[in-house]
C-alpha cells in the first residue's frame, strides 16, 4: 500500500461524547491522502465501536497506558505517511481545506513543521483566535510567541533529527519538543485558524493550571542556554501569570492572563 501523504493521530479515551466531531471533520476534508491512527487508553463508553464503524484507512491501537506523551509517541511511531499531525478527540479542523493547504504550503516552502491557529469552543462559543506573533527561536523561547499543539504539522523524518515527546512530562511537553524542533528547523506559519479546540473542566490545558505553568519552566530552563536574554524575558512574563494564577486560584475567580 503506498504511504500516505498525512498521518492523523487521534488520542482517545473514553471520548464517545466528542469523537463525533473530530471524525466527521476528517472525513470532509478535500484531501483524503490520509491514514488515521487512534490510540486508545481504554476506553469502555463506545468509542471503541465508534472507531470500528469509521471509513477510511485506519489503525487502532488499544489499551495504551502511560499517560498522554507516550500515547502521542505511540501514534507517532505507528505512522508511515509524509507528514504527522494529533488531532485528539477533543479537537476538530475548522475547515474543510486544512489538509490541503497544509500539504501545499509544506511543497512551497520546502520546510519541515507547518503550523497554523486554533480556535477554543467553550461553553458553546467560539472564541476568536490570539493574534499571530511571527516565529523566531528568540520569539517562542521568550513566550511571546506561541505554537498551538492542535494545529501543528510535522514532517515524520524531523522526529528523527529531534526525537519525540518527553514522556516524563506531564503538561509541557509539546514546548519541549517545539524549542528542540525550533532550533533546527524554521517552521512556516499558516495565519489562520486551522484546528478548534474543546476548553472544558476536563482539559489538562484548563486542569492544575499552577503545576502546568511550573513544569513549563523547567522545561524552557533546560534551554537557558541556547537563549539566555530570551529565557530571562520568559522569567518576567512566568512571574506576572504565576502571580495572577495564585490569586485566581485563592479568589476561586478567573484572572485574565497576558
Amino acid at each position: 500500500m503506498n504511504k500516505p501523504t498525512f498521518s492523523i493521530v487521534t488520542c482517545t479515551w473514553n471520548s464517545a461524547a466528542t469523537l463525533a466531531d473530530t471524525l466527521a471533520s476528517v472525513q470532509r476534508q478535500t484531501c483524503q491522502d490520509v491514514e488515521h491512527i487512534f490510540v486508545d487508553g481504554g476506553s469502555t463508553d463506545g468509542t471503541l465501536e465508534m472507531i470500528a464503524a469509521y471509513p477510511g484507512r485506519k489503525r487502532v491501537l488499544r489499551d495504551v497506558g502511560g499517560g498522554i506523551s507516550r500515547a502521542m509517541n505511540q501514534g507517532i511511531e505507528a505512522a508511515t505517511g509524509e507528514y504527522v499531525a494529533h488531532l485528539h478527540s477533543d479537537d476538530y479542523y475548522a475547515s474543510d481545506d486544512v489538509l490541503e493547504l497544509v500539504a501545499e504550503r509544506f511543497a512551497s516552502e520546502r520546510v519541515d513543521w507547518v503550523f497554523g491557529t486554533v480556535q477554543v469552543l467553550k461553553d458553546g462559543q467560539l472564541i476568536p483566535p490570539y493574534r499571530m506573533v511571527p516565529f523566531s527561536y528568540h520569539a517562542f523561547a521568550a513566550g511571546r510567541a506561541s505554537v498551538p499543539h492542535p494545529a501543528v504539522f510535522i514532517r515524520r523524518s524531523a522526529f528523527g533529527r529531534v526525537g519525540t515527546f518527553d514522556e516524563t512530562l506531564k503538561y509541557a511537553m509539546d514546548i519541549d519538543l517545539w524549542l528542540r524542533l525550533g532550533k533546527v528547523a524554521r517552521p512556516a506559519t499558516i495565519a489562520r485558524p486551522l484546528t478548534v479546540f474543546r476548553d472544558h473542566a476536563g482539559s489538562v490545558s484548563s486542569a492544575n493550571k499552577i503545576k502546568a505553568r511550573q513544569e513549563e519552566f523547567q522545561v524552557r530552563r533546560r534551554y537557558l542556554k541556547e537563549a539566555p536574554l530570551a529565557f530571562g524575558i520568559y522569567c518576567l512574563r512566568y512571574a506576572r501569570r504565576m502571580r495572577a494564577l495564585r490569586a485566581e486560584a485563592h479568589a476561586g475567580v478567573p484572572v485574565m492572563q497576558s
